[in-house]
């Protein structure tokens, strides 16, 4: 009896414990804070990061269509100044250097039974320039823009966008499922006729 009495009573004082925690808060705001921190901060970086996405995928798009009115002010033009407009062109992604752009410029003849041809290409990437495509699919250009006789400068632009949070290798092979983000594709594509002449030479291209 006097076992079921001991621990009766011990029953007893840590009842009577418990119920002297129940109406005390302190400590309460750190407990809350250490719950909810973690799922602000995530919130925190998650937007910043899509903002930061979204102002790349805008930089993207500018840098095709600084590309193509600058190319298309021409009446001729040299591998050297097509060089010179894309590095300007790449420069317009400063701050992002995480990743470098692909910028292919292409010329386009239409001729008067619609064959599409190039008449000649250039292209940035990795930071080197090099001869770009040597030919292209009549699919490629927009059937409203197919006129017979006509000249189109195609931009390309590219840019495997890196975010900040897989910057560097440990981070990828630690985040996990957030490593999936990493090397986001951004793509943007501009058609323009020349201005100066009815097409645009380049005789060393």
């Amino acid at each position: 009896m006097s076992v079921g009495a001991g621990a009766q009573t011990a029953i007893s004082k840590l009842a009577a414990g418990f119920a002297r925690l129940i109406p005390d808060r302190r400590g309460v705001a750190a407990v809350e804070f250490a719950l909810i921190a973690p799922l602000l901060l995530s919130m925190y970086f998650v937007t910043m990061e899509v903002a930061q996405g979204i102002e790349a995928n805008k930089k993207v798009g500018r840098v095709g269509s600084m590309v193509a009115d600058l190319i298309t002010q021409q009446s001729e033009v040299t591998p050297s100044q097509l060089d010179a407009i894309m590095k300007i062109g790449g420069s317009i992604m400063q701050p992002y250097n995480r990743s470098t752009p692909k910028i292919v410029v292409t010329a386009i003849g239409i001729s008067a039974t619609s064959e599409v041809t190039v008449e000649w290409s250039r292209k940035l990437e990795n930071g080197a320039y090099s001869k770009g495509p040597v030919t292209v699919p009549a699919s490629a250009v927009p059937p409203t823009l197919q006129m017979p006789g006509s000249f189109l400068i195609r931009v390309e632009s590219y840019l495997d966008y890196e975010p900040l949070i897989t910057w560097s290798p440990d981070a990828k092979s630690t985040l996990g499922l957030m490593a999936a983000f990493d090397n986001i594709d951004m793509k943007e594509t501009y058609y323009l006729r020349p201005r100066m002449s009815p097409t645009i030479k380049c005789a060393t291209c």
